[in-house]
């Protein structure tokens, strides 16, 4: 049985995409070499691990158990490469990022920037997950390095601080609010919110804030990203509670108003990096963490 681990690593971009199409076009190849590499797969193990419609891909039964032993191979194969290549006096490799969305738009551009400069040899491989699940993938050591909205991480984890992002209340020109300079969350709360991403870390402060202060929050609509909850804003459906780095990016025109939240737990809100603990750490890994802990770039 010849199983080579680039075919796996197509699989599970098959799975993860769905679809041959998509994930033809994340590995920057055609669909039809994909497709070849798949039933190659499949011949060699002997059984069809996919099903093929026009509307995408399912795993057969035999595919969900390839998953689970396909996802184990390819990070052995990670963690192998990286040893080696740290044993070998080398800072290279892939150094799997996971990050919420306000350190991406806020802060990790740059510095990724200098870290590259710094590492070209290290390939840096960024995803953007919920605060939660961040934590989760590096409890699970699915990501090297984690970044998250401030909170207690579990001891299996060791954590430092990686930038402050408070949070501000992002509302139209001309919006009754705009009066104040410095608004209470009980001032918020008498105006509709457009909120953003549905059981994310900030939406789950909020509620948490709300419930506390006994008063309900009031959502006009629901959106997965700044930007969009920026457009919201701007078109007038509701005020927005956004951290800094996210209203920077994404409300920083003429169009919007931006005022600080006036509570302390809005006001110390912080980013929090985390890496699972391990000694020693791969080179590219923990060069990594020393960067971004250091505020360069």
């Amino acid at each position: 049985m010849r199983i080579d681990p680039y075919s796996l690593e197509l699989f599970l971009s098959v799975v993860e995409e769905g679809s041959i199409g998509r994930a033809a076009s994340r590995a920057h190849i055609a669909p039809s070499a994909l497709s070849r590499r798949i039933a190659d797969l499949e011949a060699a193990v002997g059984v069809p691990l996919l099903t093929r419609s026009p509307s995408g891909v399912e795993l057969t039964e035999a595919g969900r158990h390839a998953v689970t032993h396909a996802r184990a191979v390819h990070q052995q194969l990670q963690t192998m490469a990286r040893e080696v290549q740290s044993l070998a006096g080398q800072v290279a490799g892939v150094v799997r990022l996971y990050a919420n969305a306000s350190a991406i738009v806020g802060f990790l551009p740059e510095r990724l920037k200098a870290f590259q400069a710094r590492y070209p040899l290290v390939e840096i491989a960024l995803s953007e997950h919920i605060s939660d699940e961040v934590v989760r993938a590096c409890i699970d050591d699915r990501a090297d390095v984690g970044i998250s909205s401030g909170g207690r991480a579990p001891g299996v984890l060791e954590s430092w601080h990686f930038a402050d992002d408070p949070l501000l209340v992002v509302m139209p020109v001309g919006h009754e609010l705009a009066a104040l300079e410095t608004p209470a969350f009980a001032d918020v709360l008498r105006f509709p919110l457009v909120a953003l991403q549905a059981g994310g870390s900030l939406d789950l402060v909020l509620r948490e804030r709300a419930v506390a202060a006994s008063t309900p929050l009031r959502f006009s609509v629901t959106v997965n990203s700044f930007d969009a909850q920026c457009r919201m804003v701007e078109a007038g459906l509701g005020i927005g509670i956004m951290p800094t780095s996210a209203a920077s990016a994404f409300a920083g025109s003429h169009g919007f108003v931006r005022r600080p939240l006036d509570e302390p737990w809005a006001k110390t809100r912080t980013l929090q990096l985390h890496a699972l603990r391990k000694k020693p750490r791969p080179r590219a890994v923990q060069a990594l963490i020393d960067l971004l802990t250091s505020n360069e770039g």
